[in-house]
């Protein structure tokens, strides 16, 4: 159990907390929330050793162990992946050499009867059962699969530190964290090196593996939802604990903070009518004792503090684009290879006016390089058309480079900002976390963060009709991503995502591209379609679980050993390759079949709105889909009765 006692921190006049105090149980996943600047980071570090609270105290269970990730750390690179993680068992090795000193020690002893004797036993056995909770023998396996799990292959293991990238190299770091299996995990923003896949492995690891205390700080919502159960937040200088998970926060905060404005509107006017009765009656001498009460009274109140002013419900509104052509970008087996290594090959994807996607998958698996292709910065193999009168807006972490040290965060947006955008820039610069005495800042002293948000801000502005996004959140807290989401929702020009984070992309895209294995498959749907295969729910799904039932009742899968009493090895070899090779197929149009069903319930779900209701196009779409699921069945069908006829 963690306990933290009357905590405050003070850097300057106003504290930056004080009075927090709150208990963290075992096992407990506790997700820390706050404006940037409110202290959690702070508090992190405190409850990890590394930095003293002004008073207070943070107390653990004799001999508990701390895991700290922070947003940003020193690396060596000295070594291999496989040697820097190792570093994580340096403990549990050296417990394995003391076993082993004191086993061989146990070995030469004949004082069987004596005091010294039963002490090395005691050793032997307190260290055995020390490194069976520790993992034992299992460390280097646990290794691989928690690298693996974080997106390292086993080509890397042998790879030097100093070839991988700041974002990998604190995957590394992480990995070392979690096999330390701490009695308390502390994480600052883990989610901001992962993809989708490492992320949603890091999810179940916290859920269903460790078994520690973990608090964690994040601007990943989806994460935050899936791993806490309880919501700590620091406001005004003060932590309110919520019982509930992230979203069920969000509602109570918003009605705690209208509580806070009722309250705070009857002080005000409490303290209006004193200050009035004060002044009207200071010289009456008969009412000398009542005014002399009032001055007291109005000294002894405490003002009430009210929440930071919520910008979510400002709405961020493109000007209208200029019409692009009906296809922005089509892409005709598209390939790109760096040297021996082919990044991606065969890509083929049409993007119509208007719509939103994404691109998702493991890091390194091609999605900004591909987004670089487009953009016309590398060569490439095939044929890439952008259309006619299309504009493209391109968001990468580098744009931020490109700003003007020499201008005021205020000037940067007022250049580009126009219509009746001119009169919210103020709104607009506290929404992405610029908000007083921040817009005179000039570009040059901004942190990297701040030159992010500020590029992605001046981004929106600029007159474009194709706006490519290449993970534009990363540097976003929750607010601003929402304010980000609902212009981009209201955009009526064309947008590619690039992004790991799920909540951003829900509701967002209506078609998915995964990268990965050199290949870029197309999914219809949302994000969560693709992650969580909705496709198999279509409508057919009842029709082929009853075929595949009728396969496995009436056929053994096993190869038979003679047919007819005739057929010899060379026979059944090619019965053999017959099968693999129908299975492959069966395997495939099932898969074909899953997809078409989901582009067709996407279409059907468009076609009965009004704005596709008389759609063309959309009803081509719908017929040749139809035609193709038709002929994928048909396909699975033929199939299916040859493998049965070959193993009946």
């Amino acid at each position: 159990m963690l306990s933290v006692e009357n905590l405050k921190v003070k850097f300057s006049v106003e504290p930056l907390f004080e009075g927090v105090s709150f208990v963290v149980n075992d096992k407990e996943r506790v997700c820390l929330v706050g404006k940037n600047g409110a202290g959690k980071s702070t508090m992190l570090k405190i409850i990890a050793g590394l930095q003293q609270p002004t008073s207070g105290s943070v107390a653990m269970p004799q001999g508990s162990t701390v895991g700290y990730l922070p947003q940003v750390m020193q690396l060596a690179d000295s070594c291999t992946l496989i040697q820097e993680t190792e570093k994580a068992f340096a403990a549990l090795k050296e417990k394995e050499q003391r076993l082993e000193r004191i086993n061989r020690e146990l070995a030469n002893r004949t004082d069987y009867e004596s005091d010294d004797y039963a002490r090395l036993i005691e050793q032997s056995t307190s260290l055995q059962e020390l490194l069976h909770m520790g993992g034992g023998q299992s460390w280097r396996a646990d290794m691989e699969r928690t690298l693996m799990g974080l997106g390292f292959e086993r080509t890397d293991f042998d790879r030097p530190t100093a070839e991988f990238s700041g974002g990998w190299r604190m995957r590394i770091e992480l990995a070392k964290i979690l096999l330390q299996r701490p009695d308390v995990l502390l994480l600052d923003e883990p989610t901001n090196h992962l993809d989708i896949e490492s992320i949603s492995w890091l999810e179940d690891f916290l859920i269903k593996e460790s078994k520690a205390s973990v608090i964690l700080v994040s601007h990943d919502r989806a994460f935050l939802n899936n791993v806490c159960s309880r919501t700590l937040e620091i406001s005004c200088g003060q932590l309110i604990d919520y019982k509930v998970k992230y979203d069920e926060f969000v509602k109570l905060r918003a009605e705690r903070r209208e509580q806070q404005l009722r309250a705070y509107e009857n002080q005000q006017k409490e303290i209006a009518d004193t200050k009035a009765f004060i002044e009207r009656f200071r010289y009456k001498a008969t009412k000398a004792v009542q005014v002399q009460s009032r001055i007291k009274q109005l000294a002894k109140i405490v003002p009430i503090k009210i929440d930071e002013v919520d910008n979510s419900t400002l709405h961020l509104r493109f000007n209208e684009p200029t019409r692009s052509g009906d296809f922005p970008l089509i892409c005709e087996e598209v390939g790109k290879a760096y040297g021996s290594h082919r990044v991606f090959s065969g890509v083929n994807l049409t993007i119509r006016r208007g719509e939103k996607v994404a691109f998702v998958g493991r890091n390194g698996e091609g999605k900004s390089t591909l987004v670089k292709c487009i953009m016309g910065e590398i060569p490439y193999e095939g044929k890439l058309t952008v259309g006619h009168n299309v504009q493209i807006g391109y968001y990468a972490q580098n744009q931020a480079q490109l700003l003007d040290d020499s201008l005021t965060v205020y000037d940067t947006i007022d250049r580009v900002a126009t219509g009746n955008v001119r009169l919210k820039i103020r709104e607009l610069l506290g929404a992405f976390m610029f908000g007083g005495e921040q817009s005179d800042k000039r570009v040059k002293v901004l942190s990297g963060g701040e030159r992010s948000r500020l590029a992605m801000l001046k981004l929106l502005l600029e007159p474009m009709n194709f706006l490519i996004l290449d993970e534009p959140t990363n540097h976003l807290a929750m607010r601003t991503k929402d304010v980000l989401k609902e212009a981009l929702l209201h955009f009526k020009g064309t947008v590619i995502v690039v992004s790991h984070d799920r909540d951003f992309l829900d509701g967002l895209v209506s078609r998915v591209y995964a990268f990965g294995g050199g290949k870029v498959r197309e999914h219809l749907g949302g994000i969560y379609d693709y992650l969580n295969g909705e496709w198999k729910n279509g409508r057919m799904e009842e029709w082929k679980n009853e075929k595949m039932e009728e396969r496995k009742s009436d056929f053994n899968p096993s190869i038979p050993q003679s047919f007819n009493g005739k057929n010899d090895y060379e026979q059944q070899k090619e019965q053999r390759k017959r099968v693999n090779k129908l299975e492959k197929q069966i395997k495939e149009a099932e898969q074909r079949i899953g997809e078409l069903e989901a582009a067709i319930k996407v279409i059907e779900s468009r076609m009965n709105t009004p704005e596709f209701a008389c759609d063309l196009s959309m009803m081509e779409k719908h017929m040749s889909f139809s035609r193709q699921l038709s002929e994928a069945m048909d396909e699975w069908t033929a199939a299916s009765e040859e493998l049965e006829t070959l193993n009946s």
